[in-house]
């Protein structure tokens, strides 16, 4: 999404764009927290509105604390917790929530304003709608993930994960590409970078895939196996790999082959990764900040691989492991600015 012309306050608009990436950013990393802290189950309920505020007394405390002990999680892996520790837990999915309902308000009221003022133009402003209601169909969404871990399921539906997280990436990604077009409204394509062109878009699907499946990674828990590298407890990949049928269902649902692919696909996206960014490096026709942009995406993928490999060493702490998550998010950045300077 580009403004193909300017507008009065653009970098404004811009700017507001870009920080609500930045929030969207924020976002998956509690996300990420929430999740490896296994928080995720703890309020049981849907109330967009008078879910804002948390518990206010004892009495409401225990309220929730009952709810939570109807659960499949509670009765099979947490019963006797103490209501402490539900405390713990229930923060971290509350502050998921909220920040995503502040996301909402920080995008529609400033959106209202610029509207108002006529500072988006006619076919931006559908444009910047269809991003709010995105946004509303991803707290659906989330809901629709919580869902399925609360009546026979002791945790979510990776699947389901995968599609939350996934609508993230979509809503950051889109931020962005909007962000950035409006800063550089006069952008315009340049048919001989097209081939390279091609090639960021290739690997930027190639992230996006290796994100999907470390979505999985998370939800099957199978970060927890196979914590060696390059080998998997010795060996190129397990017997086990195989256990499921049809054999398709194994890079879905087995974890021995789910982490495999994921690390596989990690290597792929390096390897796209940096060979485009040499690309970039070699043209001498492109401008320098197309060659700095290339560069810190180098820096950027070499660090989420190593990221990666260091997580998966010790066992996906929850600090690594939102750190490894936040460090794919910052690969798409650095990834969607670098295409994008090679229209300038």
């Amino acid at each position: 999404m580009t403004a193909a012309q300017t507008v009065p306050g653009h970098r404004a608009v811009a700017n507001w764009l870009l920080a609500c990436a930045g929030m969207v950013f924020v976002m998956a990393i509690i996300g990420a927290i929430t999740r490896l802290t296994e928080s995720g189950l703890s309020i049981t309920e849907w109330k967009p509105i008078t879910g804002t505020l948390p518990p206010l007394n004892e009495a409401q405390w225990l309220v929730e604390f009952e709810k939570y002990k109807q659960i499949p999680e509670y009765q099979v892996l947490n019963r006797g917790m103490s209501l402490d520790e539900f405390k713990q837990i229930f923060f971290w999915e509350w502050f998921h929530r909220l920040w995503g309902r502040l996301i909402g308000v920080v995008f529609a009221v400033p959106l209202v304003w610029f509207a108002v003022k006529g500072m988006v133009t006619r076919s931006m402003l559908p444009k910047l709608v269809g991003l709010f209601l995105l946004g509303g169909l991803q707290g659906f969404i989330g809901w629709f993930m919580v869902q399925s871990g609360l009546s026979v399921r002791t945790d979510v539906s990776h699947y389901r994960l995968a599609m939350h997280l996934s609508m993230a990436l979509i809503l950051y990604a889109l931020l962005i590409q909007a962000g950035l077009g409006l800063r550089h409204p006069g952008a315009a394509h340049r048919p001989d970078r097209a081939g390279l062109r091609r090639h960021g878009w290739a690997a930027m699907v190639l992230v996006s895939i290796t994100v999907v499946w470390g979505a999985f990674v998370a939800g099957l828990d199978a970060g927890f196996a196979y914590n060696t590298w390059p080998l998997m407890n010795g060996e190129f990949a397990p017997p086990e790999v195989w256990n499921l049928s049809p054999a398709w269902l194994n890079f879905l649902e087995n974890t021995a082959t789910v982490q495999f692919t994921h690390r596989w696909l990690a290597i792929a996206t390096a390897v796209a990764v940096l060979s485009y960014a040499w690309r970039v490096g070699q043209r001498a026709d492109l401008p320098e900040v197309a060659k700095r942009s290339a560069l810190w995406l180098s820096l950027g993928i070499g660090g989420q691989v190593v990221l990666g490999i260091t997580t998966l060493l010790h066992a996906v702490p929850v600090a690594l492991g939102s750190a490894h998550q936040g460090g794919a998010l910052v690969v798409i950045a650095l990834l969607i600015r670098s295409i994008h300077t090679l229209r300038r």
